[in-house]
């Protein structure tokens, strides 16, 4: 030990209290309270330094313990706000996008309103006088009969005619006469029927004298909207013809909104034209070929995709006792599959701008899967074509659905 306790020495251990001291030698006892005394001391210090070290680290661990829990509220907040903002964005997308949907629907409707109106009124606009004209076709065609049997039973008795008769008659004139006047009427009554077909399909397919759903042939609305569009599908000059195959199953009556079905029929074709537009360029052709209707697929090995002509397949078929299935394929172009996720959204559109509004495919998304309950689905390979799968119920009912 160092300092002025150096020169004592203990023989042996002896604890550090009050009878240490007493049992030491009366030199040393002083020496060893002194020392006692101070270590105490110390001893105090330290435990006093010790105990603010204590209550400094409970301090610290309280502080500590508030912080955390002050972090983890301020996490929960946040978690809170960020689903909330989450929340906030997603009703917003999903109003915008109702917005946009009712928005379109509301300008597609009042269009096709106006338009239904339209045409429902120049086909009754028509049909009358057509009916006159076809009706009274059928008296003149017998009339007309009748005038050539008596000039002909006239020529038989009478061959040698008075001179006035004679002056005023040419024999071949008249050969040319009552050849061609059956061909003049049978032509206008071909030209009267064909007019009657198209007002019945302008009838048929704005359905403006029907309300809510009504059973109706599906292959009736299609054929109407296909003898509309007829003058998109006939050859022109250099233009290479657009075939129509029907692959047509039987169906049975199907209730719906026909009205809106068949709109759904002239956006699918108006697309599939619009996509084969850029095939119909075709320099071989030399004479256009006339418009047809074909009831069954001809295959052909020599055809290819590259070399195939313009066509669309319409196809029909019974998936169950309640749901039919529609195919509406063409070899055109083709649509990439980037546009899967937007395809039937409003506003929408792959054609080239001032082509397309973008509506159509949202609109017949809206008529098949929302108003009807069914699915309107599509296939696309680059190159080769697109093809449209549409699902109806045989009911119209809103509690009809299939989620596949």
């Amino acid at each position: 030990m160092g300092g002025r306790y150096q020169h004592y020495q203990v023989q042996e251990f002896l604890p550090l209290d009050g009878s240490t001291c007493d049992r030491l030698p009366e030199g040393q006892q002083e020496c060893w309270q002194n020392l006692v005394n101070e270590l105490n001391a110390r001893l105090q210090t330290k435990t006093v330094e010790l105990q603010q070290v204590v209550s400094d680290r409970q301090a610290l661990e309280t502080q500590c313990e508030q912080l955390q829990e002050q972090v983890e509220e301020t996490s929960a907040q946040i978690q809170a706000l960020t689903e909330a903002a989450a929340a906030q964005a997603r009703q917003f997308s999903e109003t915008l996008k109702q917005l946009r949907q009712n928005q379109a629907q509301i300008v597609q409707t009042e269009k096709m309103s106006s338009l239904g109106l339209l045409v429902a009124g120049v086909a009754h606009e028509i049909n009358n006088p057509v009916n006159f004209i076809y009706g009274n076709l059928t008296h003149v065609e017998n009339y007309v009969q009748y005038l050539m049997d008596l000039v002909g039973l006239y020529r038989q008795h009478y061959p040698h005619p008075v001179p006035e008769v004679a002056n005023n008659s040419d024999e071949e004139e008249l050969e040319f006469l009552l050849e061609d006047l059956p061909k003049i009427l049978s032509s206008m009554k071909l030209g009267a029927d064909r007019i009657q077909k198209i007002v019945l399909s302008l009838r048929n397919f704005s359905r403006m004298d029907e309300a809510g759903a009504k059973e109706v042939d599906i292959h009736e609305g299609i054929d109407s909207t296909l003898m509309i569009l007829q003058s998109q599908l006939k050859a022109k000059g250099n233009h290479q013809e657009i075939h129509i195959v029907k692959d047509y199953g039987q169906l049975p009556m199907v209730e719906c909104l026909a009205g809106q079905i068949n709109q759904v029929f002239m956006n699918l074709l108006t697309n599939s034209i619009d996509a084969l537009t850029t095939r119909r360029n075709s320099p071989d052709i030399s004479q256009p070929a006339t418009f047809q209707l074909v009831s069954s697929p001809v295959v052909n090995p020599e055809i290819t995709p590259q070399n195939a002509p313009p066509t669309i397949t319409i196809q029909t078929q019974m998936l169950d006792r309640e749901w039919l299935l529609i195919r509406i394929a063409d070899n055109g172009v083709g649509i990439p599959e980037s546009a899967r996720p937007v395809l039937f959204d409003p506003f929408f559109t792959t054609k080239p701008v001032g082509k397309g509004t973008g509506l159509g495919l949202s609109i017949s998304y809206q008529i098949i899967a929302k108003r009807h309950q069914g699915v309107l689905d599509w296939s696309s390979t680059l190159g080769e074509g697109t093809e449209f799968l549409i699902k109806l119920p045989l009911k119209f009912s809103s509690g009809n659905g299939l989620n596949t």
